[in-house]
């Protein structure tokens, strides 16, 4: 049975990169398992590349048919946000292993679903001064910033991925992002072993 890998991480710790460099990495080969939202999209994004949008009207579809794995779902300025994994065609029950962006609260869900070590979390730290710099950097080159929504994130982070959570869901190996292309080595030698 293939592995799934959660990458996982406080906001602006360079999840998306680390992401994007391991599924094109060809000794690896990962299929990318893509997570759904209710959100807007944000300039730059497509559907299908960072999430499937959705409807809340498709979300309770998928809800009746007994689809959803895991659903977060987060009070933010602009309202709520729904963030979810798919039982879909993404998720394949054979050999090859596979690579997606979550939470912490999302991977115990999705190991707690699948079990049998079948999911294997990929935790990234990068200093909070850091992330916030680069939280602030990307922020404003939206169109509309939303700085409000900046703060909210990084004081929720702080919570969830409190020491007491790391330990909860067995977090052990931690992936310090200093250095994107030495950090993206060091997950893969992890991921061969």
């Amino acid at each position: 049975m293939g592995k799934i890998y959660c990458i996982i991480g406080k906001s602006s710790s360079g999840k998306d990169s680390i992401y994007k460099m391991l599924l094109e990495d060809k000794q690896l080969s990962l299929a990318k398992i893509i997570p759904y939202t209710t959100r807007p999209v944000r300039e730059g994004e497509r559907d299908g590349v960072e999430y499937y949008f959705c409807s809340e009207e498709r979300l309770a579809e998928l809800e009746r048919a007994g689809r959803i794995i895991e659903l977060r779902a987060y009070d933010t300025v602009c309202g709520v946000w729904k963030y979810f994994t798919v039982n879909d065609r993404q998720i394949r029950q054979g050999e090859q292993d596979c690579l997606m962006i979550t939470t912490l609260a999302a991977y115990r869900k999705l190991d707690a679903y699948f079990g049998d070590g079948r999911v294997v979390p990929v935790y990234v730290e990068v200093e909070d001064g850091e992330r916030l710099q680069r939280a602030l950097n990307r922020e404003r080159s939206e169109k509309l910033p939303n700085y409000e929504e900046l703060c909210r994130r990084f004081l929720a982070d702080a919570k969830d991925f409190s020491e007491e959570e790391l330990k909860a869901a067995g977090i052990t190996q931690r992936f310090v992002n200093h250095k994107l292309i030495e950090t993206v080595q060091n997950i893969k030698d992890f991921m061969l072993k």
